[in-house]
């Protein structure tokens, strides 16, 4: 079975040794993503709803190099540094995944990466 790193400057550069996807056998597996400007580093958003924004843009850009999209995608895991940003995170989400939304699973975490208040990776298929 081939393995094929999938990596975009549309989205942010990996902070650890890790690549942003990689495609097995017909499935796509993205790594986590924070709201990470791509290119310029910093994090972006002093909401966790408007942090959950870039990082739905940031894996769709992920998504978009490996050719596919957000209708591809089969599981996302949603990470929050305080439940109580559920709602918010939830509203914004909706925008992206209007229809026949992926399944999900939604945790708190006690900390992200570079004190991000959301984090998601998902998994996509593309057949």
């Amino acid at each position: 079975m081939s393995r094929e790193v999938i990596s975009t400057d549309g989205a942010p550069a990996a902070v650890g040794p890790y690549s942003q996807a990689v495609v097995v056998g017909g499935w796509l597996y993205l790594s986590g993503q924070i709201a990470l400007q791509p290119g310029a580093g910093g994090l972006v958003g002093d909401s966790a709803a408007a942090q959950a924004e870039v990082v739905l843009r940031n894996l769709s850009a992920v998504l978009v190099a490996a050719g596919a999209g957000l209708g591809d995608v089969v599981k996302v895991t949603v990470y929050l540094a305080d439940m109580g940003d559920f709602a918010a995170v939830n509203a914004v989400y909706g925008k992206f995944f209007e229809s026949d939304p992926p399944a999900r699973a939604c945790i708190q975490a006690s900390a992200l990466p570079k004190g991000a208040l959301v984090e998601m990776d998902a998994v996509a298929y593309l057949g």
